[in-house]
């Protein structure tokens, strides 16, 4: 069998690495070994953080429902235990929408749980 060199693979693995770490600080960007630690870290943070982003979403909702709620003298967590006793299924990415965007809307929710 033939002697397989892996110096063409070895070159086209690093420059990919490289080319993904463009734009990182330092020896980052420019060493193979710190491209390849980089690289990996870059994945954990990201994979993290896709699940973090939905948190942080749903509490900019929170957010955004009890700045409108105190508006009208009402706390969150009793408006939120009104509308599960009153049977009314609109989720928290819906209801802070309307508090922001439609507020008269929010307000005809506000009466009917009243």
């Amino acid at each position: 069998m033939a002697r397989v060199k892996k110096g063409m693979h070895a070159l086209k693995t690093r420059r990919n690495i490289l080319k993904q770490t463009k734009g990182y600080r330092f020896g980052r960007s420019t060493k193979e070994k710190q491209a390849y630690e980089a690289l990996a870290h870059a994945g954990a943070y990201a994979f993290a953080h896709r699940r973090d982003k939905k948190n942080d979403m749903r509490k900019l909702w929170t957010i955004r429902i009890n700045g409108m709620l105190r508006e009208h003298g009402l706390k969150y967590s009793t408006f939120i235990g009104a509308l599960k006793k009153k049977g009314i299924t609109i989720d928290r990415k819906i209801l802070s929408q309307l508090a922001e965007q439609h507020p008269t809307v929010f307000v005809k929710i506000l009466e009917q749980i009243q």
